[in-house]
């Protein structure tokens, strides 16, 4: 498989600061990274000159963008209309939960028009990824 078959997008809403940017981004990387296909991952473990080993990394690029929270929203709905990517979203539910039982129960409460989206993470083939977030902008500390 080549370096740019696949591609990773994280996806932040413009409004989120920096410090929740990071939480969300970490949290969402690990749920990508459990439920992708095993292809997803470079060499598992990467050994030094020393002996010393390295866990690898995506074999993939993975870029994080932003967007405003509606566009996120949408981007968010038509990704998971497209059977072939994978989406990791997180909605705002998260950070105002404390544990898994109690963000079940508050997301299983509402509607999924209630939701409101802090960032996501889409991963698939290069070209529906790019459709979706290819003129997304780059995400920084502005």
């Amino acid at each position: 498989m080549n370096y740019e078959d696949k591609k990773i997008v994280g996806i932040i809403a413009s409004n989120v600061d920096p410090s929740t940017a990071l939480n969300v981004i970490g949290h969402l990387s690990i749920s990508i990274g459990k439920y992708s296909e095993n292809e997803i991952m470079g060499k598992s473990i990467i050994t030094d000159r020393s002996g010393i080993n390295h866990l690898g990394i995506s074999q993939f690029p993975f870029i994080i963008t932003k967007v405003k929270s509606g566009k996120l929203k949408t981007t968010i709905e038509l990704a998971k209309n497209n059977p072939n990517l994978l989406v990791a979203d997180y909605p705002k539910d998260m950070l105002e939960t404390r544990t898994d039982a109690e963000l079940v129960a508050s997301i299983n409460s509402k509607e999924n028009n209630e939701l409101e989206y802090l960032g996501a993470i889409i991963y698939g083939d290069t070209k529906d990824v790019n459709e979706l977030t290819g003129k997304f902008q780059l995400w920084r500390i502005d």
